[in-house]
């Protein structure tokens, strides 16, 4: 079963471009993810709060589907990279906003049954 994933790392700031996308490559293929793996290079970034000796950090979103069984070993690959200072992996289960709504509720729109009081 493939679930919709997005990750975020922070890479040392002080890593050329080359090497971080050559390290980006080299995770991702543990993860065995179907299809391709969207990136948005967020670059070079000061961080919140000082994490270690580091205040910077090179900014990383990627989507990506895979087999949830995979997780373990991608994460402990992050996790042994001293070049990644944080990583965040969630499940992706829909875009920003509400979520979907169901079928039901959507035949109650339509007929015009909402439950909505702020009508009055």
């Amino acid at each position: 079963m493939l679930r919709a994933y997005e990750a975020v790392y922070i890479f040392d700031s002080s890593l050329e471009d080359a090497a971080i996308s050559e390290k980006m490559t080299k995770h991702h293929a543990l993860l065995g993810a179907t299809g391709e793996i969207a990136l948005n290079l967020w670059g070079r970034r000061q961080l919140a709060y000082k994490i270690g000796s580091k205040e910077s950090g090179y900014y990383i979103v990627a989507k990506f589907e895979c087999d949830p069984t995979a997780l373990p070993e991608f994460e402990r690959s992050l996790k042994l990279d001293d070049s990644v200072v944080r990583w965040l992996i969630s499940v992706d289960e829909h875009e920003l906003g509400a979520p979907p709504m169901t079928e039901e509720q959507l035949a109650a729109r339509a007929r015009g049954d909402d439950d909505d009081d702020d009508e009055d």
